[in-house]
């Protein structure tokens, strides 16, 4: 059964022809040795202090209770009487490293960033903070060493609690805040005493950074809704208010210090953050102090949402901006050089200036995006062959000389409004000819000749192979003609049902009844009636799951320990039989080895109910309950392997073991997914061996005696039939029903934080990560052994039939590579990869946000929307993944049902 080259060789294409995506599309667009930009004109403020109050949504800072109060009244008082406010729009993904890079250094994070890391700078970058002449930070040890260590100079300076601190098991996550306030105030009045120290307080272009996590930890371990989510905002305003008071005390009113509140993402309903909901995307910002607008009262004011009615704000001018303006707001504030790299427009209507010095702001603002350009332009000609180069007319050097004289003339001339305007227009068009310039890639590195040459052998192969290929095609031919159409069309519908799978997961079900139908449309109904009868109930039950919510989902704990006693009630029902029938194909090795999985399921049900309850009342994870966990799931990778290799027995044992950790990570109806998934498998093989019967083929001992390790003798091996394709095909279906079926797996919004709770609580990204991971492999594992056990029980080769999925999974990769599109934001190119890709302290990264969207309807509500966008990487990239993961899947599937474990051996004695 042993297939290195196969495999090897398939490894091998896949994986170069995945990172030829990430290679050509995801290089860095980001630039340097551009010239700093600054504002000539004095700023109005000598110093900055920036809130960043992680994970705060916009509705839930400026709602009001149902007693009509704010419960954030300090910073209501600030947007109603002396400040500007406003929502920030953030980016997918809607995560804590994005957005504090769009806030603080201005452009929206780099995709190359996804193959480099989140935790520091994976390129470099310049920085609100690398521009000051001094910025004191306090916060999460996740946030601020990247803005320290990207900083030029020892001027950048951090005060961070530990890491354990960030627990969502914890009684008071509002803690982590309150160390903030209180860290900040003890650093200030120990300046009072250190004269170094408070000589640099008193610098201009000074910045103080308060990362503030308690609202994001709440979130995530109550729900936004709930009453400890909504009492740290009201701390976050009480600390903000003392900490604004200090400042002001401390430096006698002077009047030189701004404020800006902000948040980095917001948070759904759920406790999860990633996607694009308005609840991720929409943020607060309050800014007020030295250089801010005051409040600006309208009569009326239009917003496509209902929002200001609901928030009592109709009269109060709402001020919205794109997340990266931020960036030249804080950097005209203060008057430091803008963010080298910086994308974002300075919002003039928050400034309380003079029209010369907004002119002169934006003048700046487009000479920076400017210098991007120009720099990318030279590159772009130095690696471009002089015949082949073509510069932008609009902004060859002579129009760039035009248009700054032009500019600075209206300036002069105090024609303040056209010389914004004129930056304006230009500014965006600087902003795509950067984008235009990336895409454009003329050059040919040394990966272009792999992804050239590669073809070559590959289309070798095929040749070589031609007369299987002529084969099918004569036999097609044999067949009349309506038959053969008909296979064609059967063939291009199923894969494109799975392609639209890919879009909207009710098509799984469509596909599933149509399964359920299998057996009626053949004979297979007279063959085995109680066989198909079965296939028909589990198949119409499976189709439930891809029907149930994908994401939202609250925890039903019950649920999952119905399903825990659900599958010790079959286990025990296994057992009884087989020590009823006597099977002599088992001892009492074996069956210990089942009792032994038996109490692991028992103790993993009892595990999450317990801890479930111990966190309910806020008492934390029991060690006990942790070590139970942990054994449990080292335990279940050696289990299956010591029990015997029968087909029915190791699956089963497979299954139990499986189950004994998925239990664990459940928090909700998907417990039950991979026991009916796993049903399902069972009723398969037998469906499958049914089948064999309608083609004269000859029979496979019963598959109750069947061995695995018995199964490899290649001359039993029988030539390929059409059937064979409609098997590769349900291996496939089932595989993307295995990724899709208890949700989008791959969406950020899938991961509850709460899945993991039964192992830790303190936050642990890779190690959350690999637990992720670990509960989305668990049901492509059950499909593959079930997989294997079909090969093997209807004679064939691993290859034969894989090369089989390995081309309808290609097929449905080619349906994505033409609809790939790289230019765009974040959710428009689908650049979410992989979540175990960790961003940030956040949840993990929405990979794959593949068919589901929440978008504002003009009533004001968040209401689910159904996406049609196509052209995202995303697609191409997860069926390339699948593929890859597919092979991986099929060698460990021969491992674990092929492979035995003796580890008590009786001793051999030999007579003399």
């Amino acid at each position: 059964m042993g297939i290195p080259v196969f495999v090897f060789a398939g490894l091998l294409v896949h994986c170069v022809f995945l990172a030829s995506i990430f290679d050509i599309y995801f290089t860095s667009p980001l630039v340097h040795g551009m010239t700093p930009q600054q504002t000539p004109l004095p700023p109005p403020g000598k110093r900055l202090v920036l809130f960043v109050a992680d994970g705060l949504r916009a509705d839930s800072l400026y709602e009001l209770d149902s007693n009509g109060t704010s419960r954030a009244p300090f910073l209501r008082s600030i947007l109603e009487n002396t400040g500007s406010w406003g929502i920030s729009h953030t980016r997918v993904p809607t995560e804590s490293r994005p957005g504090h890079v769009a806030l603080i250094a201005g452009f929206y994070e780099d995709v190359s960033a996804v193959a480099k890391g989140w935790k520091e700078n994976p390129v470099e970058f310049d920085s609100i903070f690398n521009e000051s002449k001094y910025t004191w930070s306090w916060g999460s040890p996740d946030i601020l060493p990247m803005f320290a260590k990207g900083a030029s100079g020892d001027h950048v300076y951090t005060f961070c609690y530990t890491a354990e601190s960030e627990d969502f098991g914890a009684q008071d996550a509002a803690k982590l805040d309150t160390w903030v306030f209180d860290h900040v105030k003890s650093f200030f009045n120990s300046s009072r005493s250190n004269q170094t120290l408070y000589s640099a307080l008193n610098e201009e272009k000074v910045v103080l950074f308060l990362h503030l996590l308690g609202i994001d930890t709440n979130g995530h371990a109550h729900r936004p809704n709930s009453r400890e989510y909504k009492e740290n905002i009201r701390k976050v305003d009480e600390g903000v208010k003392e900490i604004a008071s200090m400042l002001e005390n401390f430096y006698g009113n002077d009047g030189k210090t701004a404020f800006i509140l902000t948040s980095d993402h917001g948070m759904t309903d759920w406790g999860s953050h990633g996607a694009g909901h308005p609840s991720e995307t929409l943020t607060p910002l309050i800014a007020w102090g030295a250089g801010v607008n005051y409040p600006q009262r309208v009569a009326s004011q239009f917003f496509e949402d209902n929002f200001l009615k609901e928030w009592k704000l109709e009269n109060l001018k709402r001020l919205d901006v794109n997340q990266a303006d931020i960036a030249p707001l804080m950097a005209s504030l203060i008057g430091v050089p803008f963010p080298l790299n910086s994308v974002g427009t300075l919002p003039l209507e928050y400034l309380n200036n003079s029209a010369h010095f907004k002119a002169e702001s934006m003048f700046t603002n487009a000479v920076q995006i400017l210098e991007q350009f120009k720099v990318k332009m030279t590159q772009k000609k130095e690696t471009t062959l002089s015949f082949l180069f073509t510069p932008f007319k609009p902004l060859s050097d002579s129009e760039q000389i035009n248009l700054l004289k032009k500019t600075r003339l209206y300036i002069q001339q105090e024609k303040y409004d056209e010389a914004e305007s004129t930056i304006l227009l230009y500014g965006f068009a600087f902003v795509g000819l950067i984008i235009a310039f990336f895409l454009l890639i003329q050059t040919c590195p040394w990966t272009y000749y792999v992804y050239c040459l590669l073809p070559v052998p590959v289309w070798y192969a095929v040749v070589k192979e031609l007369h299987v290929i002529q084969d099918l095609a004569v036999y097609l031919l044999s067949l009349p003609v309506g038959q053969s159409m008909g296979f064609l069309l059967i063939c291009a519908l199923g894969i494109e049902i799975l392609v639209f799978s890919f879009f909207y997961r009710s098509t799984l079900t469509i596909g599933l009844l149509v399964f359920a139908g299998w057996p009626v449309i053949t004979q297979l109904w007279v063959q085995a009636k109680t066989t198909a009868l079965i296939w028909i109930l589990l198949c119409m039950l499976l189709g439930i799951f891809p029907l149930m919510p994908v994401v939202g989902r609250e925890p039903n704990i019950p649920l999952v320990i119905a399903t825990g006693l659900l599958t010790l009630l079959i286990s025990c029902s296994s057992l009884s039989s087989l020590c009823k029938s006597k099977n002599k194909y088992m001892n009492n090795e074996d069956l210990k080895v089942q009792f032994y999985q038996m109490l692991s399921i028992a103790l993993s049900t009892y595990v999450v109910s317990s801890t479930h309850d111990s966190l309910q009342n806020k008492q934390g994870l029991p060690v006990f309950n942790q070590i139970i966990s942990w054994t449990t799931l080292v335990s279940s990778s050696v289990l299956p392997l010591l029990s015997p290799t029968f087909l029915f027995q190791r699956l089963f044992s497979i299954l139990l073991s499986l189950m004994s950790t998925y239990l664990l990570l459940s928090t909700g109806y998907e417990a039950l997914f991979p026991l009916v998934l796993s049903g399902l498998m069972f009723v398969w093989i037998n469906m499958e061996q049914e089948a064999l019967q309608q083609y004269g083929l000859s029979l496979k001992p019963k598959l109750a005696v069947f061995n695995f390790s018995y199964a490899t003798d290649i001359m039993q091996f029988r030539q390929l039939h059409l059937d064979d394709v409609r098997r590769s095909f349900f291996f496939v279906f089932f595989i993307v029903t295995a990724f899709f079926g208890t949700g989008n797996i791959a969406s950020v919004n899938s991961f509850d934080p709460a899945s993991v709770y039964c192992f830790l609580t303190v936050f642990s990204p890779f190690m959350m990560g690999g637990l992720l991971v670990l509960k989305v492999v668990i049901p492509f594992v059950l499909v593959s052994c079930a997989f294997e056990a079909v090969q093997v029980t209807t004679q064939l080769s691993s290859k034969s039939l894989f090369l089989i999925v390995l081309v309808i999974s290609d097929i449905m990769a080619l349906h994505f590579f033409f609809l790939v599109k790289d230019y765009g934001s974040w959710l428009d190119i689908g650049a979410r990869l992989c979540s175990i890709v960790i961003y940030g302290h956040g949840t993990f990264l929405d990979l794959f946000q593949l068919e589901v969207c929440l978008v504002p309807q003009t009533s004001g509500k968040l209401v689910m929307h159904q996406c049609n966008s196509a052209s995202r990487i995303s697609h191409y990239v997860l069926v390339m993944s699948l593929t890859i993961f597919m092979m991986l899947m099929n060698g460990l599937a021969q491992l674990l049902t092929t492979k035995k474990l003796e580890l008590s051996r009786k001793t051999k004695h030999h007579s003399t």
